[in-house]
């Protein structure tokens, strides 16, 4: 197959390329600065028609990744920098896909499972899940997020695109590899620095996805043809926060680490530019339409996945998926 994925430079789009490129597909990544990688990467400005366009006509599958980092601190600027360069983004796919003599007939984009509501409860799945941003006491920030996703989801559903062309939100989880840079070498690093333990109480859900099962489930989407709209892609067991970062530092070693309140958090979100949200808010979100189509998890559990994900980490390449 072709695959094309804008805004696929970054860690995640990484985690696709490498595996699709490895499995033998065409790989088109179009990005704002192309650097050399095994697959063909595009120079693209999504506010801009240009060359880029030519690669979505005759492609197989696209994946929308295509947005501006929203690790840093909200500020007005970046807000709208977050906002805006999704909003921009779908609207640049969806008019290339409308004007292509040969449109794809698969458009994954790129959503999140921050959409749902904040709870220690029941977990959201696609039918059963309440979209967030109205919980009593709910901080502006994390309000915005939900904004952001229910935007970016909109803009999707108003792409103007024929029937030929099936959408998929992917409500995605974070997204676990060893690669360095990312998530879990992130967390890695605060187990390592003896910062890896309870985090505001600890109670909060966290949602994750092995990157073999991202890859796998994206692989299932395209396979499965009658799959279309929101899909989460979230292992099915998320855990709470305390046992998530237990499971981390019993794989490196470390029994004890240190707390952080609140008010801690806050004052280490200024001074690494960030929000507390990507910590605080409980996400327990679970695949529920990927389970009835009889996708199958290669890592349910997070203690496995750690595992596997730490030996990687230790030893780059060791361990194949």
């Amino acid at each position: 197959m072709k695959m094309v994925i804008p805004g696929g430079t970054g860690q995640v789009g990484t985690v696709l390329a490498r595996a699709f490129h490895g499995d033998g597909h065409e790989v088109v990544v179009l990005g704002r600065n192309p650097k050399p990688a095994p697959w063909r990467v595009v120079r693209w400005d999504p506010a801009a028609t240009g060359e880029w366009v030519r690669e979505l006509d005759g492609a197989d599958v696209v994946i929308n990744l295509a947005g501006r980092s929203v690790n840093c601190r909200y500020t007005p600027q970046n807000r709208h920098e977050i906002l805006d360069s999704r909003i921009v983004s779908v609207g640049a796919v969806g008019r290339a896909i409308a004007g292509a003599s040969k449109p794809p007939p698969l458009w994954l984009q790129a959503s999140t499972a921050t959409i749902y509501a904040h709870t220690f409860g029941a977990p959201h799945d696609e039918d059963s899940g309440a979209i967030g941003g109205s919980e009593p006491g709910a901080p502006d920030t994390w309000r915005f997020s939900i904004q952001v996703a229910t935007e970016w989801e909109k803009a999707l559903d108003e792409a103007a695109v024929t029937r030929a062309t099936r959408k998929v939100k992917l409500r995605s989880a974070m997204i676990m590899s060893p690669d360095r840079g990312g998530v879990f070498d992130t967390l890695v690093t605060l187990v390592r620095r003896g910062l890896g333990g309870n985090a505001g109480g600890g109670r909060q859900f966290v949602s994750w996805i092995h990157e073999a099962d991202f890859i796998r489930a994206i692989c299932f989407l395209v396979e499965r043809k009658s799959m279309e709209g929101a899909v989460n892609v979230a292992s099915p067991n998320p855990l709470p926060y305390r046992d998530f970062m237990a499971a981390l530092r019993r794989e490196w070693g470390t029994i004890l680490a240190l707390p952080s309140t609140r008010w801690m958090l806050e004052i280490g979100a200024l001074l690494m530019r960030s929000e507390t949200e990507l910590v605080l808010k409980s996400r327990r979100v679970v695949p529920g339409r990927l389970l009835r189509e009889g996708f199958t998890f290669r890592y349910p559990h997070w203690q496995d996945a750690v595992r596997e994900l730490h030996d990687r980490w230790r030893n780059p390449g060791s361990v194949k998926n």
